[in-house]
């Protein structure tokens, strides 16, 4: 018994001295607390995360709300002394691609493949290869697109992943689509739908069908492909699942599909029925733009059917509908409807307004405008490029005079009135217009050989000429997909005035990374974005900052003695984003005299290039935008670089 307490005294005086001189031993209860706050930071963490998902998986315009949630879980693992887990490099891959920063996007991406990897987190590593699948789809390289896709299927499949696969086989349809590749688009919807249906994924399943079941419809410059028996069995296959669920959305537009399916089949009577079920559900549900729909093709179907007082009234619904969710597609696509209408019926003054009407939403959805109205300025130098068509309908006007009589003539009259007014405020713009667009074109034409100098061309060619000559086929493959991935951006975006800001800076973007390519690591270059500005909602003229990017790269970082940088800085500002470029190269006028001995200007005329369709710009749009240049300084008074100032105005 004295050996038993001697043995339990020694082994606490052990236990004590163990301890740190001046601690004591803490009780059990606060012991268990302090592992349950290392818990709770972790959960802290998780719980950040899981938010800011939420947030960029929905709608782009609350995007930069997700970046209050991935700042405090940043935070909190460097205080906590944490790594940054593998999901959280994910989502600030998905925040920097929605903002435009498709660099670091790519950078994070690569740190979540990596972490996830390493750690075999299946489930961050699916997910990291389905974004990147998405990434590089939405940025034109199918090709990797593809493999990434193909890879979240695998890794999914491995780990039994069953709610990735589908999502992924929607992907890879996706890019079959954007293709043309039918066959392929159609394949994947089954391995989708495939894949649903293993997993109960009644959503997925309820999507594939639907879509499978509209590519058999068609339209009018894919009637080769239309199967009217499989379309209608595939979208009830949909509907009955909607119906299960009852989810009204695709219960109405599942419905609004069998009707086109059986308009274009001639069957007016089940078209009808199946556009008014539809409706039972999209007005009660405020679904405007599938309401729009059925009834616009409500309003078509009694106009082939001769009731025109009946189709009237489904189209001014149609149309009522379609303002309230600012719906350009299915506006013009009415008003067009609506304009054959009443030029079959005599009612020339109802076609003439409707077809001015139709040109104006038409041109606005083509562009991708997404405000209800076009600016007055914008409109008339649209206008310009359609005047045959106006002459000619002008024509069925005045030779349709005839008809009308009565009251009817005085419509006449007033429209013919209206008509000359308008023809008269056109002429007296005419002139100028017709100047600025052939100034425009001009302009876009050198700006657009300016881009796709010789030079640059040539020069490019060489470095994939080396890397074949080194059989280097990744590097020469990942060099030629690039070089021709901006080649098409460059093309794309030389067909419009104006582009998404996340266009320009997705073919800037590609362009430095293959000077950083092919002047072997001679300079590093950033693109930072104000958090204030939507890449995706904001629009932009086109090809206006890479020629001085350029200028910076070729005239002040290439000729310099060491590694050079090049930064970009867009800032919101007003009604205009601030476009500042700041190298740390030669400066101007050493460069200018390096030049001397060069035959031509390249750049610089690139530069006057440029300046001329600013100039364009503020003569279009009534703005007084400018570029600023500043030659920065050390603090010994020595050139140390160049700073460019841009005013880009924001197209409404």
């Amino acid at each position: 018994m004295k050996a038993k307490i001697l043995s339990t005294v020694i082994l606490v005086i052990l236990q004590i001295s163990a301890l740190p001189a001046g601690e004591t031993r803490q009780p059990a209860y606060i012991r268990t607390k302090v592992f349950s706050k290392q818990e709770q930071d972790t959960a802290q963490i998780n719980r950040l995360i899981k938010k800011g998902f939420a947030i960029v998986s929905s709608k782009k315009g609350v995007i930069n709300q997700a970046k209050v949630y991935i700042d405090s879980a940043v935070l909190l693992c460097e205080r906590k002394n944490i790594g940054i887990p593998s999901d959280l490099h994910l989502l600030l891959a998905q925040y920097h691609y929605f903002t435009g920063d498709l660099r670091s996007a790519s950078e994070e991406a690569a740190l979540a493949l990596k972490g996830s990897a390493e750690n075999s987190e299946m489930v961050i590593l699916a997910r990291t290869n389905l974004f990147l699948g998405d990434y590089y789809r939405r940025t034109g390289l199918y090709q990797e697109s593809l493999e990434y896709y193909a890879n979240a299927i695998s890794i999914a499949q491995k780990a039994k992943l069953k709610h990735i696969i589908p999502v992924s086989y929607l992907g890879q349809a996706n890019v079959y689509s954007t293709i043309d590749d039918m066959k392929s688009y159609r394949e994947n919807l089954k391995l989708m739908i495939d894949a649903a249906t293993e997993e109960y994924d009644s959503s997925s399943m309820e999507s594939g069908y639907h879509r499978l079941g509209t590519s058999f419809l068609g339209d009018t410059s894919t009637s080769a492909v239309r199967d009217f028996r499989m379309g209608d069995s595939l979208l009830r296959k949909s509907l009955a699942i909607s119906t299960r669920k009852k989810d009204t959305s695709f219960i109405s537009l599942s419905n609004a599909n069998l009707g086109w399916n059986f308009y274009l089949q001639k069957m007016y009577d089940s078209s009808i029925t199946c556009y008014e079920r539809s409706l039972k559900y999209s007005l009660p549900g405020r679904l405007y733009s599938i309401a729009a729909n059925s009834l616009g093709n409500l309003g078509t179907i009694y106009r082939d059917l001769g009731h025109n007082d009946k189709s009237l009234q489904f189209y001014k619904k149609g149309i009522q509908a379609a303002m309230k969710d600012n719906d350009l597609y299915e506006l013009w696509w009415i008003h067009r409807d609506m304009s054959e209408m009443y030029l079959k019926s005599g009612d020339t003054s109802g076609a003439f307004r409707n077809y001015v009407l139709f040109k104006k939403y038409s041109d606005a959805y083509n562009k991708g405008v997404t405000s209800q109205g076009l600016a007055d300025a914008r409109l008339r130098y649209e206008a310009d490029t359609h005047n045959k068509e106006v002459e000619l309908l002008s024509l069925r006007l005045k030779n349709n005079r005839l008809l009308n009589y009565g009251f009817a003539g005085l419509i006449v009259l007033l429209s013919f009135i209206g008509l000359m007014i308008f023809r008269e405020s056109r002429l007296k713009n005419k002139r100028r217009i017709s100047e600025m667009n052939r100034k425009i074109s001009e302009i876009t034409q050198a700006n657009l050989r300016q881009q796709m100098n010789p030079h640059f061309i040539f020069n490019t060619l060489n470095s994939i000429q080396y890397y074949m000559y080194q059989h280097d086929k990744i590097s020469t493959n990942n060099y030629l997909t690039k070089f021709s991935s901006l080649m098409r951006k460059v093309l794309d975006n030389s067909q419009h005035t104006s582009v998404p800001l996340s266009d320009e800076l997705s073919a800037l973007n590609l362009y430095l990374e293959l000077e950083a390519i092919r002047f072997r690591d001679k300079f590093d270059y950033r693109i930072k974005i104000d958090e204030d500005i939507d890449p995706l909602m904001y629009k932009v003229p086109t090809m206006l900052i890479q020629p001085y990017v350029e200028n910076s790269i070729i005239h002040g970082l290439i000729p310099m003695e060491g590694k050079g940088t090049v930064s970009i800085d867009l800032k919101l500002q007003n009604n205009s984003i601030l476009c500042t470029i700041e190298d740390n190269g030669i400066g101007r006028d050493a460069s200018r005299e390096k030049n001397k001995a060069r035959e031509g200007n390249h750049n610089s005329l690139g530069t006057r290039i440029t300046e001329s369709r600013l100039d364009l710009v503020n003569e279009l749009y009534g703005t007084s935008l400018c570029v600023e240049y500043t030659d920065l300084k050390n603090e010994n008074g020595e050139p140390a670089g160049t700073r460019v100032e841009m005013h880009i105005p924001i197209i409404t």
